[in-house]
């Protein structure tokens, strides 16, 4: 006693339900690449930039620069100052005008906390335009 399950004929039997599996493998790997292209696109844009007419800031005549010395001492100018007579002693160098800005700078090996203290003198003493300065490179390090 044998069964035949099939009518005889060697086609299959038409399959109405859609197989997701490659659609879902194809949508992954496009995931994976589109994740690795796109910050690799946004890395480096060349612009060219216009050249503008706008005429240079003016620079002051004589700039008041507060140094911060590695030891941590202060000079306005060439002249060493104490902390307690910074505001006064910035007073004296601007002739009083708090509008002018302040250039600080500060030697390489000064502490964060060092130099807070010295914006919070100037701050307190009015001063609130200061101008961080920097070495400048050459652009190789």
């Amino acid at each position: 006693m044998s069964i035949q399950l099939s009518d005889g004929t060697d086609d299959l039997p038409v399959n109405h339900d859609i197989n997701v599996t490659p659609f879902i493998d194809v949508m992954l790997v496009l995931l994976i690449i589109f994740m690795v292209a796109a910050p690799l696109a946004t890395v480096d844009v060349k612009v060219d930039l216009p050249a503008s007419t706008a005429a240079p800031a003016p620079k002051p005549e004589t700039p008041v620069f507060l140094s911060i010395q590695a030891d941590g001492a202060l000079l306005v100018g060439e002249k060493p100052v104490a902390r307690s007579a910074l505001g006064s002693a910035i007073e004296r160098a601007t002739g009083g005008d708090h509008e002018q800005r302040i250039f600080l700078r500060a030697d390489k090996s000064v502490t964060y906390d060092t130099i807070m203290q010295a914006m919070n003198g100037l701050r307190d003493a009015g001063y609130l335009h200061v101008a961080l300065v920097g070495a400048e490179t050459t652009g190789a390090q």
